[in-house]
């Protein structure tokens, strides 16, 4: 009997030993991740904002009379000065009523020529005078008036500027009230950029802009960029100049308007760009990009605590330039430990073996 009992207990044991062995092996191993410390650096930040370009000034050309095109003097694109002959249109008709006027105001003339002596020596009423003067300015009027309306059939540049689009020809008819005009002229040795902020980007704006009054927060803004549409950056930096005294009702921001040089004419009015405003950032919290990740609508970093526990921490941030780090507004605090690899592979509550990687290496890193 006792020989039964025993062998039952040593079965039981071997049983008991077995089951310990397959929890062991069952029990998942601690993986090692690497994670960096959370310290601070400086960066600069650039807001890009979509932007229509401007000359200083665009002037719609229009006939002031009416009558046909008779020559075009200039070509779309042409630079031209102040002054310049742009067009002319056909004045036969008003030449032929210039001249008749001009017969008109010489016969009148002659009528008030023949009265004063009449009325120096009493023959005739000063009315009869007066009455031929009135004629002679009312004939001088009409003669001028013509002559006014031929010299508005040559059409001359306001201004410096390049020629737009020609999109009349030659016989076509114009008049004062043709809707298109007859072309544009662009002063565009300086360029205006026009574009948008919301009412959070404009505070952000002008709160980190040095100065105690707006106006003085504007000069001494630092220089924005204009990237062109072909995505190349323009050689010039501008400044921003102005901001809208109040905010659109129908879409709540405020029009901004940035001036850029163009001595070499490349920007042209109607073009398009984005401009960059730079902010100059110090003391802040920056993580690579892809050490985090978007849970709906969240961006999470994976921070690892005291316990070498994953856990999800929500996050605020802005992108750097560049796509490969964020600026961490809110959610993450010195010192804090995140980790930079198995980021969406690793769950919230695993335990891991941390293995510290050097900020400044993940901040900084050594070019190849």
């Amino acid at each position: 009997m006792k020989k039964k009992y025993f062998i039952s207990a040593i079965l039981l044991s071997i049983s008991l030993l077995s089951c310990k062995k397959e929890t062991t092996q069952a029990a998942p191993p601690v993986m090692p991740y690497k994670v960096v410390e959370i310290g601070t650096s400086n960066t600069t930040l650039l807001a890009e904002y979509p932007a229509t370009l401007e000359g200083i000034t665009d002037i719609d050309i229009r006939a002031k009379v009416d009558g046909y095109i008779e020559k075009i003097y200039v070509q779309e694109g042409q630079e031209v000065k102040k002054g310049q002959l742009l067009f002319k249109l056909e004045t036969q008709t008003a030449t032929q009523e210039a001249g008749a006027a001009k017969a008109k105001v010489a016969a009148a003339q002659v009528e008030v020529n023949r009265l004063i002596p009449l009325v120096e020596r009493k023959i005739i009423s000063d009315v009869q005078l007066e009455t031929a003067k009135a004629n002679l300015a009312s004939a001088k009027s009409t003669y001028q008036s013509i002559v006014a309306r031929i010299n508005y059939a040559t059409i001359k540049s306001p201004v410096n500027g390049i020629v737009g689009t020609l999109p009349l020809r030659l016989g076509s008819y114009v008049s004062s009230q043709t809707v298109e005009p007859l072309t544009r002229i662009s002063d565009v040795s300086t360029i205006y950029a026009y574009f948008s902020v919301n009412e959070k980007e404009q505070l952000d704006i002008m709160m980190n802009a040095q100065g105690k009054s707006f106006q003085e927060k504007i000069n001494k803004m630092e220089a924005v960029n204009l990237v062109l549409s072909n995505g190349m950056q323009y050689e010039q930096k501008g400044k921003i100049e102005t901001f809208s005294g109040q905010a659109n009702a129908q879409t709540g921001s405020f029009n901004v308007r940035a001036s850029f040089p163009n001595g070499n004419k490349l920007l042209r009015s109607g073009g398009s760009g984005t401009i960059q405003i730079p902010t100059d950032l110090e003391n802040v919290i920056i993580i690579p990009q892809n050490a985090s990740l978007e849970l709906q609508d969240k961006r999470v970093a994976l921070v690892v605590d005291k316990d070498n526990k994953v856990k999800a921490v929500p996050i605020e941030v802005r992108a750097i330039p560049g796509g490969k780090f964020f600026v961490v507004d809110s959610g993450l605090n010195i010192n804090d430990k995140i980790l930079i690899e198995g980021v969406g592979i690793v769950t919230e509550g695993t335990l891991i073996k941390p293995e510290v990687v050097d900020f400044k290496t993940i901040i900084n890193p050594a070019k190849k």
